[in-house]
């Protein structure tokens, strides 16, 4: 249980809930165990009449009312503490369970870019779910029912060996058979939930990817090889989970087997003594209840030991996610004032999943209020600048400044806050238009969201929809074309009001004339903002303060367009080519 010693702070957090837990299952156990002892009265006075230890039959008849009332009464009690028991111990595993899951979720907030690369969405979402409900059930039936058993045995017991030692150590004779099965078990069952919360991950993965991809599977015609590739994961998933419940299936029936031995020698044992003349029939009695008390608590070993070791398993692959320490760092507390001068100062990036070195060596600056544009060929590392402006990844070597400052001495929210970033591949949240446009900006007024979408030439499009700007957008805002998405987006960056601009090739899928409004717009919205233009069109980047052009990581061309398109290279080849398309 070494992986579930991590939970151990929110056994401290809920101390007081799981203290009258325990304190009100420990009086309805006792309550409970109350019940046999009255029982073996009751018969022992009965007894007693028969054989003419007793001869007034009212005396008899008065004890076994008085018994009876008592026993409804006991039942009563222990039936309401039951109930009180449920809602401190089940109730506390609920809180646990909405703090554990708000842990990962920060976690998972902190983690950098670079551990989203590595581990698939399906993966995350199971841990945060499935594995979260498989600790839950540690926290609530696991402990409430472990409970149960300590005090039903340490009482139940106590009460037996006062009543007769004898017949209470025969009836402990199964027990060292229970103990050695349920460590054999426990250990079988640890690996295989390890092996089942793999392949429902696994599962889940397949899944979100199937849905998020459903318009090219449709596109290719592909439903039924990806239903194959399903149905053959979904087989194994299902033999694992046969094989892990078969384990699990030779706990109940082993534990009433040990239970019913325990009863047969409660029957020969006692059946012995009571002919013996040692007993009262009262006694033999009260230890087939005890036993059979018992019978619940014992079986329940099995389930409780599975829940635990499914948990450990699950815990085991949280902590794997907790423990992960963020790679990009907030190191300052104190706010950082950002105006949007940027420089790059000597920096080399070298991704360490891929080992591909993005940029070389780059040095330019970028004053307060500029236009850069950025050019290059597929992969030439002009994403890779603007994810270090946002620091979404560190530098290998090299240092990136705001403001002079480097960017490690700055407040890491305060820098991202002040960047209105518009990525290459837009998301959009299953939400309305004017929600996700006021994603930017949270208490933006109608006036604001439909200002930016003008200067995102998307307004019109919007008031064509039957609902307006009140769309709902369908996940990652299918409901929208290439370009609509865009435009989008970029409307949730202008309106932010930004010190920073970053627009990362997003307007590849609008047309030339619609690109020509977005940019005349964007020139009159980025006025004294820094602003950088990531683009493979020379259309985008002609205006731009400063141009540089990248290849394999180096910029090897830097200027303005006027002098650029004199130079042979890259930009003169792309300048003509796209000018003889447009003539075209």
């Amino acid at each position: 249980m070494k992986a579930l010693k991590y939970l151990n702070k929110y056994f401290i957090k809920y101390k007081w809930r799981l203290l009258a837990g325990i304190v009100i299952t420990v009086l309805s156990k006792l309550l409970a165990l109350r019940i046999p002892a009255i029982i073996r009265d009751s018969l022992n006075v009965v007894e007693n009449y028969i054989n003419g230890d007793i001869k007034d039959l009212a005396v008899v008849k008065k004890e076994l009312l008085y018994n009876v009332f008592f026993i409804i009464i006991v039942t009563l009690i222990a039936g309401f503490f039951t109930f009180l028991m449920r809602q401190t111990i089940i109730v506390m595993s609920r809180l646990i369970e909405f703090d554990l899951k708000n842990e990962i979720y920060k976690q998972y907030q902190h983690l950098s870019i670079n551990f989203y690369k590595k581990n698939r969405t399906g993966d995350l979402m199971n841990r945060i779910s499935e594995d979260v409900s498989k600790v839950r059930m540690y926290f609530g039936p696991a402990i409430m029912y472990s409970i149960n058993m300590i005090v039903l045995f340490i009482v139940g017991f106590t009460q037996m060996i006062q009543i007769d030692a004898t017949l209470t150590m025969y009836t402990l004779i199964p027990f060292p058979v229970l103990s050695i099965s349920i460590f054999v078990l426990s250990r079988q069952i640890n690996k295989k939930s390890a092996i089942v919360q793999k392949y429902l991950s696994k599962l889940t993965t397949f899944n979100q990817e199937f849905f998020s991809g459903i318009n090219v599977v449709k596109s290719y015609a592909i439903e039924k090889a990806v239903i194959t590739n399903f149905d053959a994961l979904a087989d194994v998933s299902k033999e694992k989970n046969i094989e892990l419940h078969k384990i699990q299936a030779l706990f109940f029936p082993l534990m009433i087997l040990l239970i019913g031995i325990s009863n047969i020698i409660v029957l020969y044992v006692g059946g012995q003594q009571y002919i013996n003349g040692e007993v009262q029939i009262g006694v033999i009695a009260e230890f087939f209840l005890y036993v059979n008390i018992l019978t619940w608590p014992v079986a329940i070993v099995g389930w409780v030991t599975s829940i635990v070791q499914q948990a450990e398993t699950s815990q085991q692959r949280i902590n794997e996610f907790l423990e992960q320490v963020p790679e990009i760092k907030n190191n300052v507390k104190t706010n950082t004032e950002v105006n949007g001068k940027v420089v790059f100062n000597n920096v080399t990036l070298t991704y360490d999943d891929t080992n591909i070195t993005a940029l070389k060596n780059i040095s330019f600056t970028v004053e307060q209020g500029e236009t850069i544009a950025i050019l290059g060929k597929t992969g030439s590392g002009k994403s890779t600048i603007v994810n270090l402006i946002s620091r979404l990844y560190d530098t290998s070597t090299g240092e990136v400044l705001i403001d002079d400052v480097n960017i490690l001495e700055s407040n890491l929210y305060d820098i991202r806050n002040q960047i209105g970033f518009v990525p290459q591949d837009p998301f959009l949240f299953s939400d309305t238009i004017e929600n996700n446009i006021k994603f930017g900006k949270e208490d933006a007024s109608k006036e604001e969201i439909i200002a930016a979408a003008r200067n995102a030439v998307i307004h019109d499009n919007i008031a064509e929809f039957k609902n307006g700007y009140e769309t709902i957008l369908g996940e990652r805002g299918v409901t929208l074309s290439g370009g609509q998405k865009q435009r989008t987006s970029i409307a949730r960056a202008i309106i932010k009001n930004p010190k920073i601009l970053i627009f990362d090739d997003c307007l590849s899928a609008v047309d030339t004339e619609t690109e020509e409004k977005i940019l005349s717009n964007l020139e009159k919205v980025s006025k004294n903002k820094t602003t950088f233009i990531i683009s493979h069109r020379v259309s985008s980047a002609k205006n731009a303060d400063k141009i540089i052009v990248l290849d394999e990581g180096e910029i090897v061309q830097q200027g303005v367009h006027n002098q650029l398109i004199e130079e042979d290279g890259y930009y003169k080849e792309l300048y003509n080519q796209q000018l003889l398309e447009k003539e075209i």
